[in-house]
């Protein structure tokens, strides 16, 4: 059972190999570029983050302060109807 288990340990060791080895033969740019493009990909996509952060924080204060005009008034014509009830 041990000379099983390091025969698949061999294939195993020799399709990682083999896979890395195709992998770098057919990549289509040098590590270097593709760490560049990476790099630059990772850049735009937090930039583009942060703006629709942005945008969402302006939409929720927007919400909220139109929201809170709405519950002022409420409260306001609540004042207004227990006077009325009250005399």
């Amino acid at each position: 059972m041990s000379g099983d288990n390091s025969s698949r340990l061999v294939w195993f060791l020799a399709g990682s190999a083999i896979g890395a080895a195709v992998g770098l033969l057919f990549a289509p740019q040098s590590g270097a570029a593709t760490r560049k493009r990476i790099g630059q990909k990772t850049s735009e996509r937090r930039e583009s983050l942060a703006g629709s952060g942005k945008e969402v924080l302006d939409r929720s204060r927007e919400l909220y302060d139109k929201g809170r005009k709405i519950a002022d008034e409420a409260a306001e014509m609540f004042d207004r109807g227990r006077k009325l009830v009250q005399g």
